[in-house]
């Protein structure tokens, strides 16, 4: 799956930069003197590349979109938009990164942070700048605090929020107990206590096993000693999903497993038919709507070498649909923009519930939409140029509740 990852990786920034070359979101365009600069912070590169990748692109969809027709409006007053771009690498790196954006380049916002052990580094660093930064799927709980005023999670919620569903889910099917495999980072031991707290709440067992992030990719031991469980949750352990997958299948584990916000894409790709009826996921937009298929028709004749319009995209997308609004009702001030954010409900075409934030930045109200990776192509041409599957919608959670951090 390592291997998976490198080609699909080094592919997807290779082709992707070429799709983008002379585009006005990056580099400007010459009917602009003075564009707005969006910051864009996310994973070209290390584990989480996949992720990014697709983020970063529907970010650049969005930017054409709103250029095309001539700019920011009201208080944009016609102004074009540019992304400034810097790769966390997955790491510590996100750190120099978010640096460079808001002192040298001056960006009025940053979007598409996708770790949590970024994200936990660069929050603080975003209170201290005063520049709005979104999150996409960093969902450490200990990210927010009830004093975070310029930080917001777009798609993942935090981790208590997200082991609602698992448990509902396993409620939903009859089971008695539930196999978990998580990795040792922020991530992964977020979601570890708030699995082991929500399932402390219900009638059914839970059996957690600790993993390495790769390079790591041999996942038997821990499959092993999960024993014989109906139902298999790696939702805290993201790069390692497709071959958890993969390897139980091998081991004759029939059990359906539960993903980690991880794109179909990459699944499909590293179990195969494996995954076929048995990869569950959860995911901040619907593939069900009318508007969904409308924008991964327009993204996959942009970007047709990404061949599927993930979830991440959708966020990048959001991020800047967002910021723009915000500009053009109050301006191009970091401040005044994330005040306008805190203040007003977005509505992005595709995604399964209204955008919203608590005055810490937790999104109110998210609701996530239960996919199973199946067989056969999509409903309609045009919107997978990856495979013959298609996440087919099983149900759509009801409103969580928002984390409240400790005060």
């Amino acid at each position: 799956m390592k291997r998976f990852w490198l080609v699909a990786v080094v592919g997807s920034v290779m082709s992707l930069a070429a799709a983008l070359a002379g585009s006005s979101a990056f580099g400007g365009s010459a009917a602009s003197t003075n564009p707005i600069k969006l910051g864009v912070l996310t994973s070209l590169t290390g584990s989480f590349a996949p992720w990014g990748i697709q983020t970063r692109a529907g970010m650049a969809l969005a930017v054409n979109e709103i250029n095309r027709s001539g700019g920011v409006k009201g208080q944009g007053q016609g102004r074009l938009l540019n992304l400034a771009v810097a790769d966390d690498q997955s790491g510590p790196a996100g750190i120099d990164g978010f640096r460079r954006l808001t002192e040298q380049e001056k960006v009025v916002a940053i979007g598409g942070v996708i770790g949590s052990n970024v994200a936990l580094a660069t929050a603080r660093l975003a209170e201290q700048a005063q520049v709005p930064m979104f999150l996409v799927k960093a969902g450490a709980n200990e990210i927010l605090t009830q004093s975070t005023r310029y930080t917001f999670r777009t798609c993942l919620p935090a981790a208590d929020e997200v082991a609602v569903p698992i448990v509902q889910l396993a409620q939903r099917r009859g089971l008695k107990s539930v196999g978990a495999i998580i990795a040792d980072y922020a991530w992964g031991q977020s979601i570890k206590k708030s699995l082991e707290s929500a399932f402390d709440k219900s009638d059914v067992g839970l059996n957690v096993q600790v993993a390495p992030l790769p390079p790591t990719t041999n996942f038997t031991p821990y499959l092993r000693a999960l024993g014989d469980v109906p139902l298999i949750v790696a939702t805290g352990h993201p790069p390692g999903g497709g071959a958890i997958l993969a390897l139980a299948g091998q081991l004759g584990i029939k059990a359906p497993v539960v993903g980690a916000y991880s794109p179909f894409q990459i699944t499909a790709k590293a179990a195969g038919s494996a995954a076929y009826g048995r990869w569950l996921d959860f995911k901040c937009g619907n593939t069900a709507t009318k508007e969904y298929k409308a924008l991964a028709k327009r993204f996959l004749r942009t970007f047709p070498q990404l061949e599927f319009f993930e979830d991440d995209a959708l966020t990048g997308y959001a991020y800047v649909k967002i910021v723009a609004e915000a500009i053009s009702k109050v301006g191009a001030d970091p401040k005044k923009i994330a005040a306008y954010v805190h203040a007003n409900t977005f509505t992005i075409p595709a995604y399964a519930f209204p955008l919203k934030w608590t005055e810490w930045g937790e999104m109110v109200a998210p609701r996530l939409v239960v996919q199973v990776l199946t067989k056969g192509p999509p409903p309609e041409p045009g919107l997978n140029t990856g495979g013959e599957w298609w996440p087919r919608v099983l149900f759509t959670s009801q409103p969580l509740t928002p984390y409240r951090p400790p005060s």
